[in-house]
């Protein structure tokens, strides 16, 4: 079983983007390379989700991928408190360009939920049924 990989990313919309590229990476090293399209799109639906909604000012987001038994776990850790901003799916309009973020993370993960952080802070975590290592051959 591969060890969990974690990563810290500024408070800068160029992070979101990092944090895509830290998930695959990872993803890719663990040979997992099937999974890459639906984590790297909840990896940025959710990092985008603290940077604007669930971190304080000036403090950024933490991004988290492990290996367990059968699933891997995605987890972005945010600053602000849990019962400030706790993050539910939104039924927008037709015509709103925004808020279907979690909608595609219900859709892709197998599972997914809200924990407190202590001190402060959340955890949205994900988890995809891991399915067998290498398949297919080429990295995403």
């Amino acid at each position: 079983m591969p060890d969990a990989q974690q990563k810290f990313f500024d408070p800068r919309p160029e992070s979101v983007g990092l944090a895509r590229d830290f998930a695959v990476t990872t993803l890719n090293s663990w040979g997992l390379h099937s999974l890459c399209d639906d984590i790297r799109l909840c990896v940025s639906e959710l990092a985008s989700n603290a940077l604007i909604h669930g971190s304080e000012p000036g403090h950024g987001f933490l991004v988290s991928l492990d290996a367990e038994g059968d699933f891997i776990r995605v987890e972005v850790h945010d600053s602000r408190s849990h019962h400030r901003r706790h993050p539910a799916i939104a039924h927008p309009a037709e015509t709103d360009t925004v808020g279907r973020g979690l909608q595609i993370v219900a859709a892709l993960a197998e599972s997914w939920g809200v924990e407190e952080r202590k001190p402060r802070g959340k955890i949205v975590w994900t988890l995809f049924k891991a399915g067998r290592p290498g398949a297919p051959a080429r990295a995403c």
